[in-house]
């Protein structure tokens, strides 16, 4: 009955994973939200486990590293992710269609069929991309129903709030 009990008391804690190249942006995202702030930071090689709170809920944010060579340990992750977060720096042109490439892959895996899927579109400080212009460029009404970019400075902090509150209000949809 204890336990019963605990289950309804407690807040819910859906499990999103945050993944896109090195050098996105995703541990400054993840930091910049669940702190308020920016460490000093170190190239995630690995992943880094997170707990970010908020009014609806609590979030468990996996933040995978991005380097070529790590991409072959993401799967694993996505068993019981709830949602997605990719981060794209968009002052990066040259290693866009590769980040569009990497999405694809994601969008396509049965584990993450039907997430919402939360795009940062970050570093808008450095570029001039249009949400528009990457949800062309990254063709996703081909890959994707349920979507959102958000445009964003995870330096400034700016566009993360709105983009986290998106994906929470899909997870509450769910």
């Amino acid at each position: 009955m204890g336990n019963l009990f605990a289950k309804f008391t407690t807040k819910h804690k859906p499990q999103l994973i945050m993944l896109g190249l090195d050098a996105a942006g995703k541990t400054t995202i993840l930091y910049k939200l669940k702190l308020g702030e920016i460490e000093s930071l170190i190239p995630i090689i690995a992943f880094n486990l997170e707990k970010i709170q908020s009014k609806q809920f609590d979030i468990i944010a996996w933040d995978i590293g991005g380097a070529d060579k790590i991409r072959t340990f993401w799967k694993p992750y996505f068993q019981n992710s709830n949602g997605l977060i990719y981060v794209i720096d968009c002052s990066d042109k040259y290693r866009m269609s590769e980040a569009k490439e990497e999405l694809h892959k994601l969008l396509l895996d049965t584990l993450l069929l039907g997430l919402p899927t939360l795009i940062y579109a970050n570093k808008q400080d450095l570029s001039q991309m249009s949400s528009s212009d990457l949800a062309s460029e990254l063709n996703l009404k081909k890959f994707a129903k349920n979507w959102h970019i958000q445009p964003c400075c995870a330096i400034t902090g700016e566009g993360l709030e709105n983009g986290l509150k998106w994906i929470q209000d899909q997870l509450v949809l769910k």
